[in-house]
């Protein structure tokens, strides 16, 4: 599913959390009338506890606080703390909090990230509200404004008001709300749409990569931190490099929080590299960051190129088609390859055994699991 493509906005790129961290917690300190937040991750900490005193702030001002947290991926969030959130006004709310009814149902997991202050600016990008985010990962945000915010306060309203959402906070909240579209012809026109994915049924994040990959002519650089692709997304990359687009793949280093599913991705290495395809290793931390640049077009968000994302989360990107802020995005990239270790064919073929050993052991448990969903 995805909303429609929209002139008239403004995208700026937000890399780190000393950028993208005060851009949004000075919106929030600035709302008028509501403040929109869901998130897959919420643990508490120092950055909880900014976040909750800011919110509390809000809500004595008269402001509408909406808060709505996966009911897997925020379960580091400390009872005292949500008690806190409760008694100063935030309305709170919980997709899909884990329970005895299906195995497949426990397994989907809201994990789309955004912010929305007053319908009239969006953040959206990997990150969440843990203290990681602080020091040690690297992500990537956007400030959104213009008439695609209306589609993701859309896409909030209908997870808030879901059946499969739980909680205190009073679904009808959000039937009040403007989603008005109206452009501002300063934004200079840059085109945008919002995408996204609601489980096996509704991937239109994944057609929407699919299609963007099959036509590019000149580049595709993706950064995932979780990269175990699809096999129909594996022949594409390895089809347009072959046929001379510059396919280059941003992954984290050894510095990761999952490191088996490095492993996992990393059997899909050897064929990719003899197919052209160029593959970088993140060395300064563990880059957390999810966007893709396929010529002109960008698209940035919450989704991994992994099964979890691409067949089974709820997720949520935001696509521009816009020059000027693909060369930034471009620029970025460039940026990062050069703090990255290329993994180079020949180099790769002379990996020790132990090395191969994981990525069996790890591969073939993906592979079950991915058979098991």
């Amino acid at each position: 599913m995805h909303g429609m493509w929209r002139d008239g906005n403004h995208f700026q790129l937000l890399p780190e959390a000393a950028r993208f961290l005060p851009a949004m917690f000075e919106a929030v300190d600035g709302a008028r009338h509501s403040i929109l937040i869901e998130l897959y991750l919420m643990e508490s900490g120092r950055l909880a506890t900014a976040l909750i005193e800011v919110l509390q702030r809000a809500v004595e001002r008269g402001v509408t606080v909406l808060l709505l947290l996966d009911g897997y991926g925020a379960m580091g969030l400390e009872a005292a703390d949500r008690r806190r959130l409760e008694a100063g006004g935030v309305a709170l709310r919980w997709f899909n909090p884990l329970g005895l009814h299906s195995l497949a149902r426990n397994l989907t997991r809201d994990h789309r990230k955004l912010v929305v202050v007053d319908g009239k600016v969006a953040f959206t990008g990997g990150f969440g509200v843990v203290d990681e985010f602080l020091d040690a990962w690297y992500e990537v945000a956007m400030r959104i404004e213009g008439p695609v915010v209306s589609d993701w306060t859309r896409l909030f309203c209908a997870l808030w008001d879901s059946p499969m959402t739980r909680g205190a906070g009073a679904p009808e909240l959000v039937r009040g709300l403007d989603v008005s579209t109206a452009s501002d012809d300063g934004y200079g026109g840059m085109r945008g749409r919002v995408v996204w994915g609601q489980g096996y049924r509704y991937q239109a994040i994944r057609h929407s990569l699919q299609r963007q990959v099959s036509g590019a002519r000149r580049r595709i650089w993706i950064c995932t931190p979780y990269f175990v692709p699809t096999l129909s997304l594996r022949l594409r990359l390895a089809r347009a490099a072959r046929r001379g687009v510059e396919v280059c793949l941003l992954l984290p280093g050894e510095s990761h929080d999952h490191p088996g599913v490095r492993y996992a991705g990393q059997r899909f290495y050897g064929r990719l590299l003899r197919a052209g395809v160029r593959i970088f290793e993140f060395q300064p931390s563990f880059i957390h960051a999810k966007f893709t640049l396929a010529d002109d077009w960008v698209s940035l968000g919450s989704c991994n190129f992994d099964h979890w994302s691409l067949q089974w989360n709820l997720e949520a990107n935001q696509e521009v088609e816009d020059a000027r802020f693909a060369e930034e995005v471009a620029a970025l990239f460039r940026r990062n390859f050069a703090a990255s270790h290329e993994i180079h064919h020949a180099m790769w073929l002379r990996r020790p055994r132990w090395q191969r050993l994981k990525e069996w052991l790890f591969g073939t448990l993906d592979g079950l699991l991915t058979r098991l969903r």
